[in-house]
């Protein structure tokens, strides 16, 4: 229960940063990647913070036994870039590009552009499915 709580209000922080800064605008995302054009670094701040709090992150973490909210980490096993990570970058990065939405945003965005958002999670839980189909 305490873990769902914190989830809940973990998620509620993430979406409230994601409208604070613009980020379910799928604009503003083509705007960054307008580099050669109408170009808007407003997402290259937001990335600078999340990097910036994640660095710091980083460094708690190691110091720390077990998580507050939590019996044990849940950290990668492996380092290992392989084809099918880079593989499920570039199809990200693909997607996102020309969507201008990411998994986060598009939840977020039901409230904003439902049918957009609708679209895109719709298109994204069918990858889902095409990959689990095909990766079993």
């Amino acid at each position: 229960m305490r873990e769902g709580i914190v989830a809940l209000l973990s998620g509620s922080l993430f979406g409230a940063g994601l409208a604070v800064s613009g980020m379910m605008d799928p604009k503003r995302v083509r705007g960054f990647l307008d580099v050669l054009g109408d170009w808007d670094p407003t997402l290259a701040f937001v990335m600078g913070g999340a990097v910036l709090v994640m660095t710091c992150a980083w460094f708690i973490q190691k110091r720390l036994i077990q998580p507050v909210f939590a019996d044990s980490f849940n950290l990668p096993s492996t380092r290992l870039i392989d084809r099918r990570l880079i593989g499920g970058a570039v199809l990200f990065g693909v997607g996102w590009g020309l969507a201008g939405l990411c998994p986060g945003p598009a939840i977020g965005a039901f409230v904003v552009e439902p049918f957009s958002a609708f679209v895109f999670v719709g298109g994204m839980l069918a990858g889902m499915v095409i990959h689990r189909a095909i990766s079993a």
